[in-house]
């Protein structure tokens, strides 16, 4: 009769302990295959993008924004045609966005164009561009000598009580006019309006362009845009540093969702081998490209 060899000893109980184990590891990494089979993406069949559908410069819904045009020029690299979930870009855009997905269904869109480097809500790619607010005023009317936030401060204090400048609450501008005792002469628009009709340059483009205010402080882009979109009066853009309580200048990165690891090293290796394709979107909108010179000093 052949023995038991789990009976035999230590070394029998060495071998038995060996062969459970070894058997515990296949059936562990059996399952651990068919997870990875199952969490596996399924390929790619668009590039599908997270926008607001009014929301120029940077995204419409006829597609004629600066993230529009990127994500073109992405899918175009990747061979993929581009589709678009849109939601208005105001308080929960990410959770409605990126993150949305019904039960039993996909996820309706994959990147975000545009969020600020450090964003904490996706998982951010590399930054592509750099930026600033900026102070946006008609040409003529008695500020033609200012080219930066410095020269603005300098002009005749009667000039400057005078001044109505437009600035959205809660922005850096509203931070900048307290700290140079300007808040009475701050005209201020809501950053969060539940209007659909609503976009960020109307404060420029209507009101500015109107005479009803003097100066405009808004990010970068969107005064870049609507100066050289308005062609009465003529506006001038002046790119403003920050300052220490008072940031100013943002670098811009795209956004994917935490985990996809393989898909942010795809959209940052774009980021790279588009560079200077990107860079060229940018100047067409007229997006002032600053430098680490616009950084605030440190103490």
């Amino acid at each position: 009769m052949r023995p038991d060899w789990r009976s035999t000893g230590v070394r029998g109980s060495i071998l038995y302990a060996w062969l459970r184990a070894a058997v515990a590891i296949l059936a562990l990494s059996a399952l651990f295959a068919v997870a990875m089979a199952e969490d596996k993406p399924a390929e790619r069949q668009a590039l599908r993008v997270c926008q607001d559908p009014n929301n120029l410069p940077f995204s419409n819904i006829k597609g004629e924004g600066i993230e529009n045009k990127i994500a073109e020029l992405f899918g175009k690299a990747l061979g993929l045609p581009v589709t678009y979930y849109s939601f208005p870009q105001r308080l929960a855009f990410i959770r409605n966005t990126l993150r949305f997905k019904l039960p039993g269904e996909d996820y309706p869109c994959d990147i975000v164009i545009g969020v600020p480097a450090g964003y904490d809500q996706v998982s951010v790619t590399k930054p592509y561009y750099h930026s600033t607010y900026a102070l946006v005023f008609p040409k003529g009317k008695g500020m033609d000598q200012v080219a930066s936030a410095e020269d603005f401060l300098k002009l005749d204090a009667a000039k400057l009580s005078a001044l109505r400048i437009g600035i959205y609450d809660r922005s850096p501008a509203s931070d900048w006019l307290s700290k140079h005792e300007l808040v009475e002469q701050g005209v201020p628009y809501k950053i969060m309006n539940a209007d659909p009709d609503q976009y960020p340059g109307e404060i420029i483009e209507k009101d500015l362009a109107a005479g009803k205010l003097d100066v405009a402080i808004v990010w970068g882009p969107i005064a870049g845009y609507f100066a050289q979109r308005i062609k009465t009066p003529v506006l001038v853009v002046v790119p403003m540093k920050s300052e220490p309580g008072v940031k100013f200048d943002y670098q811009m990165a795209m956004g994917v969702r935490y985990g996809e690891r393989e898909w942010k090293q795809q959209i940052e290796g774009l980021i790279e081998s588009k560079h200077s394709e990107i860079q060229a979107i940018l100047k067409a909108y007229g997006v002032p490209i600053v430098d680490a010179s616009y950084e605030a000093s440190k103490p």
